[in-house]
């Protein structure tokens, strides 16, 4: 099965994470100082830091940093005079920092609202079900040891959801997952998406009100998630996207210590957007300040444009200043030009709309263009998400520590299954992760057989629950059932002894 190796990524051998536990997983590198260079090598880019150490995983890059507007542009006028090209100060290129350590929150995927019995000095009361469950877990152990040893991962539109609209099979294929299944056990599944604009507890709950099934915070990655770990390196940041002003509110739980949103600019100064109608409700909620004598030290797009006139009118703005300061136009731009991130590549998304819609990818090949029109060069940016490198590393993190969650396990399961819509991102990223990937015909795919540019590993399925199915035969075997049968007393079941290895 394909997968990364050195060649790919243009670097020297790297400790990649394996089974173990992630707390035993050392960072990749470390920045030590101020514009010191990449220790990956091959790159004139220079990495933030200062004299203290960053609780971050930098992880190489798969992607290159240069712009890919090129390919879907014609003749544009460029500046008579063009400069060799330069890395961008204080950037990230050849490494994207991840979070080193797990999620600070963890919780359980169950909820019991009304509690349970406790007894001082005893085990809590187990259900019935759950009794069944262990004794026909003991009596099937090697089958039990392989659904340990197998997880899922969801992209989630176009494979569970449709916008805010349920697809039929997702509900069935979460149930079985959570024990509906011959041994009632529950097998490791995550969710991965390049969705993003909302706090990860936000999004979670509204996967849960649509497919009506438990879902916690802890199996779940949006696409800007991992870069929590970019609150360590800038200190003032504009963070670009989503609806009003909830990426600020993403920010400001990541940790980011002072995060602008564009309407705060624009309720500076409403002449940087002269197309803009800026109403009184907007400007009561916005941060206004003196930009003029503001350093902006990042841009981070976290979610799609609702506006991509401002948005763009700004970025520009911030990319060709000095230092990040609006209202100057810098002499070198590309010497002094400020880093920008976007959270994910997607060119389409899948919705309620018959054909996807135009993502954040389009975005940012729009604003590469217009970078490029007005400089002569290409923009110099770092993209996270699905297929990069770095968002599976930090999967294999949420994996295992959901192992430990639901199985007192904290490891990576030697079989994982990514299920996704897009070719170019879910498969493409999972074949060269090195995990079986299954691609549904329910999103942004409708093809016949497999993609030809990239083919799903595992093969084509018509919706996510025929995907689970083949999977967990594969792994479980042939006769393996998706239904629990509480009327089964295991004590009758082979020899009436339990099967514990």
């Amino acid at each position: 099965m394909p997968a990364f190796d050195d060649s790919d990524l243009g670097v020297q051998p790297l400790p990649l994470l394996s089974p173990v536990k992630s707390k035993d997983i050392n960072p990749l590198s470390r920045v030590t100082s101020h514009g010191s260079q990449n220790s990956h090598g091959g790159s004139s880019l220079t990495i933030p830091g200062d004299s203290h150490p960053h609780d971050a995983i930098e992880v190489p890059a798969t992607r290159s940093s240069i712009s890919d507007a090129q390919a879907y542009m014609h003749t544009l006028s460029l500046s008579p005079s063009m400069k060799e090209r330069r890395g961008s100060r204080n950037s990230f290129g050849a490494s994207l920092p991840i979070p080193r350590s797990k999620r600070q929150s963890r919780l359980s995927s169950v909820h019991h609202a009304d509690g349970r019995p406790t007894r001082p000095g005893m085990p809590p009361i187990q259900p019935t079900r759950e009794l069944l469950a262990a004794q026909a877990q003991d009596l099937a152990g090697d089958k039990a040891k392989a659904a340990k040893d197998m997880a899922f991962v969801f992209d989630i539109d176009g494979v569970l959801v449709h916008g805010d609209r349920p697809i039929a099979q997702g509900r069935r294929v979460l149930e079985i997952l959570n024990g509906a299944n011959e041994l009632g056990i529950r097998i490791p599944h995550i969710f991965l998406t390049n969705g993003s604009g909302k706090p990860e507890r936000a999004r979670v709950d509204q996967l849960r009100r649509i497919l009506q099934s438990p879902i916690a915070v802890d199996q779940f990655i949006q696409s800007h998630t991992p870069m929590r770990a970019l609150a360590e390196y800038y200190g003032t940041v504009l963070v670009v996207g989503g609806e009003g002003y909830r990426c600020r509110e993403v920010a400001e739980l990541y940790g980011f210590r002072d995060v602008v949103v564009p309407n705060d600019i624009v309720a500076w100064d409403p002449s940087i957007a002269p197309y803009r109608v800026f109403g009184a409700e907007e400007r009561a909620s916005s941060r206004p300040r003196d930009f003029a004598n503001t350093n902006i030290d990042a841009i981070l797009v976290f979610s799609d444009s609702r506006d991509y006139a401002t948005d763009m009118q700004i970025i520009v703005d911030l990319l060709r200043s000095e230092d990040g300061r609006l209202g100057t136009v810098a002499k070198d731009p590309v010497a002094q030009r400020i880093p920008i991130y976007f959270s994910q590549g997607d060119l389409l998304c899948p919705t309620e709309h018959p054909t996807p819609r135009m993502s954040q990818g389009a975005f940012r090949i729009g604003l590469e263009a217009m970078y490029k029109a007005l400089t002569g060069v290409d923009l110099e940016r770092v993209v996270y998400g699905k297929p990069e490198l770095a968002t599976y590393k930090y999967a294999d993190e949420v994996i295992a520590g959901w192992m430990e969650q639901i199985h007192n396990d904290e490891r990576l399961p030697r079989n994982i299954y990514m299920i996704g819509d897009n070719p170019a991102s879910d498969i493409i990223g999972g074949n060269m992760y090195g995990w079986n990937t299954c691609l549904v015909r329910t999103g942004v795919y409708q093809g016949e057989g497999n993609d030809d540019q990239n083919p799903a590993s595992f093969g084509v399925f018509e919706n996510v629950l025929e995907a689970v199915q083949a999977a967990c035969r594969k792994e479980l075997g042939d006769n393996f059932k998706f239904e629990f049968d509480e009327r089964i007393n295991p004590v009758l079941h082979g020899n009436g002894v339990s099967a514990i290895e």
